[in-house]
């Protein structure tokens, strides 16, 4: 089983959450839910892994909360 980082933003403008996983090219969808977001990743990878495994470009790490005075 191979596991993929997601990262999930939700529109201010629409309320929709956007997801994609960094240096995955087509990796990416909306989705009404959080849940619905899963599921139509969770598919777009599926379909992309059809023809091979991608060669990533670079890691995901994480992400770092930066505070401003």
């Amino acid at each position: 089983m191979t596991t993929y980082v997601a990262v999930i933003e939700r529109d201010i403008d629409t309320g929709y959450f956007v997801g994609y996983v960094p240096n995955f090219p087509g990796a990416h969808s909306q989705a009404e839910t959080q849940d619905e977001l899963y599921a139509n990743l969770r598919e777009v990878i599926e379909l992309l892994l059809e023809d091979g495994e991608p060669t990533l470009e670079a890691e995901f790490v994480g992400t770092q909360l930066i505070a401003i005075a």
